[in-house]
């Protein structure tokens, strides 16, 4: 046990910090040449859940000499007792204090979780400005989807994997054996060796210019890279067999297996789609092995076959078939981002054995001008026609998800949205259905045609919110919403530079933290820490830049060229689609080597 009982009785899952459970790699500290600990920066059930960790924790430990252990972002009371009680957060394996790691490595999915890091940090023992730490203290390594702009969080961190880091890590494993000499890890060696690799991006090389408050580019120091590319995986790695089985419910709950990577789609919104490409599939025997092992080695009844578009992986039909003539009835299959249409229907009607309730699906507008604008087109009667018979086939209830504040979005599109529901609503024939709505606030991304728009402000987005909530609330609809200031939040620390580290490590220091969860969250500490350090938030969040703006992400390639963003943003602007990449290559900037559709390999 990791904590005494004496802490663990007074907190209110205890659950979340014994370790121990089914699948865990528990090996011995002393006879393992190179130890890391693995987070993200979440509470248990969530982090838990998270593919990425999990993947790289097998990964690692499949490796002789490495040990890999893994802590998760305590809850509040866990916090308090350790700081009573002067004791350090450990790892959930060996219970050993993070300061005494060689590795800490940290995936960061969401911007909210920023000041998180810098708590997991410091209850380790560990300081959490790069800059304050010695050979002494552990390598802080990031990866992760937030990764792809660090410049907000680069102060903590010693180093990033900008992409996919499976074929990097073999490199990464030597260089560690090789910088590890007498118990200690010679940093500085180390980071040398390997920032000529791709993909690994060494923030203290890069010294950020400023011009009239307006960022402005990088120098160079030493021999850096001047553009550090993406790693991009050429075929998707393993599939993770042994998921760790928690002893409290996680949020994903179920065996989960890796079917694709990358979307062919083209939202001109979606940051996973830039990051994530080219597609890749997994091979259908490769995937019914993997959920035979998955089954075998956790005796979940449930798999989640994963993907950003599930109904995309060009075998589907032929996948669910082998899956329910090996399994029949006895395992749940889940689809996870289905497209609005008839083929997902049928996909749902394939796997549905038992009382069907609720679909889920994600249009994200509500009119064909915001479709051709955001590039996600479906015709209004496919979608009515494809709930209407759903609501015939007997389900019973329907999640949509749309998405305001977009770029060239009116008042117009907005009742766009009440008047689709309103349809949609009528296709059930007065059966006893249940629509629900999940409303987000469009946050600009990096790496996207949408990168260099602006947000709208709070005072719009709220016109827009009270539109919604009270026709809907007229409709027997149930709605749920994003609140404008964390929006406001995320668009700023998604956006912004260097200077933001000053903002989060004051916001952490005066309170910040578990800001996702809506109990936590404190908007008056933010604003308080972005004025201190006299920046403006809402200029990061609100501000439209042009196109010859310096960015500070442009330094991070994602094989994505600038000109072809641009040429999104104008098709944008005049609301022309652009084909799924399956159907031809748009010249995105990929190269033959990279993309299957430009090798001709195909799916």
């Amino acid at each position: 046990m990791n904590y005494p009982d004496k802490i663990l009785s007074k907190v209110m899952k205890p659950a979340r910090y014994t370790g121990g459970e089914w699948n865990s790699v528990r090996k011995d500290w002393d006879t393992t040449k190179v130890h890391m600990v693995l987070s993200y920066p979440d509470v248990y059930e969530i982090g838990t859940s998270n593919m990425a960790v999990g993947l790289l924790y097998e990964t690692l430990n499949n490796q002789k000499e490495i040990g890999c252990e893994r802590v998760f972002m305590p809850w509040l009371d866990l916090i308090q007792q350790l700081k009573e009680h002067n004791l350090p957060l450990v790892s959930l394996e060996n219970g050993r204090p993070l300061k005494d790691f060689d590795v800490v490595g940290i995936s960061i999915g969401y911007e909210l979780t920023f000041t998180n890091i810098l708590t997991i940090l410091d209850l380790g023992g560990i300081p959490v400005k790069a800059s304050e730490r010695t050979d002494s203290d552990p390598l802080v390594i990031g990866g992760g989807s937030s990764c792809y702009n660090p410049e907000p969080v680069v102060d903590f961190f010693d180093m990033f994997v900008i992409g996919e880091s499976e074929d990097l890590l073999p490199s990464l494993y030597e260089s560690l054996m090789k910088h590890k000499n007498k118990g200690k890890l010679d940093k500085k060696a180390f980071l040398k060796e390997v920032s000529v690799l791709p993909g690994v991006y060494i923030p203290s090389m890069y010294q950020a210019k400023y011009h009239d408050g307006e960022f402005d580019g990088f120098d160079i120091i030493g021999n850096a890279q001047p553009k550090v590319r993406r790693q991009i995986a050429k075929d998707l790695p393993f599939a993770a067999v042994r998921p760790i089985m928690p002893y409290i419910e996680a949020v994903h709950d179920r065996a989960g297996v890796e079917i694709s990577r990358g979307c062919t789609r083209g939202c001109r919104f979606c940051n996973a789609g830039i990051i994530y490409r080219p597609v890749r599939e997994r091979p259908i025997d490769e995937v019914m092995e993997a959920v035979r092992a998955c089954i075998r080695n956790t005796g979940y009844d449930e798999v989640s076959l994963v993907s950003l578009s599930s109904g995309d992986y060009s075998r589907i039909d032929e996948l669910l078939e082998r899956i329910h003539s090996e399994f029949g009835d006895s395992l749940t299959v889940s689809l996870p981002s289905l497209r609005l249409d008839e083929h997902s229907l049928e996909l749902l009607e394939s796997l549905s054995t038992s009382r069907k309730s609720g679909l889920t699906f994600a249009p994200e507008a509500g009119t064909e001008h915001m479709q051709r604008i955001i590039n996600k087109f479906i015709t209004r009667d496919e979608l009515l026609s494809t709930s209407e018979l759903a609501f015939s086939k007997g389900w019973t209830g329907l999640k949509l998800y749309f998405m305001i504040g977009l770029p060239g979005e009116e008042m117009e599109d907005v009742q766009g949205i009440v008047d689709l529901v309103k349809a949609v609503q009528k296709t059930g024939n007065r059966r006893r259905i249940q629509i629900r709505i999940g409303l987000a606030n469009f946050v600009p991304k990096p790496h996207t045609a949408f990168q260099w728009a602006g947000q709208h402000t709070s005072e719009v987005l709220t016109e827009k919110h009270f539109l919604l909530k009270s026709q809907f609330s007229k409709m027997n609809v149930k709605l749920n919403w994003t609140d404008t200031n964390i929006s406001v939040m995320e668009a700023a620390l998604s956006r912004g530079d260097r200077r933001l580290c000053n903002v989060i490590y004051l916001a952490w220091k005066n309170g910040a933290v578990l800001d996702t969860w809506d109990e936590c969250f404190n908007f008056q500490i933010w604003k308080n820490a972005f004025e201190e350090c006299g920046l403006d938030l809402y200029k990061y969040a609100q501000q439209e830049r042009t196109t010859d703006m310096a960015l500070p992400w442009e330094h991070l390639d994602m094989g994505i060229s600038k000109d072809y963003l641009i040429k999104e943003l104008n098709r944008s602007l005049a609301g022309e689609l652009t084909k799924d990449c399956r159907h031809g290559c748009n010249g995105c900037g990929l190269t033959s080597n990279e993309c299957p559709v430009l090798s001709g390999k195909g799916f």
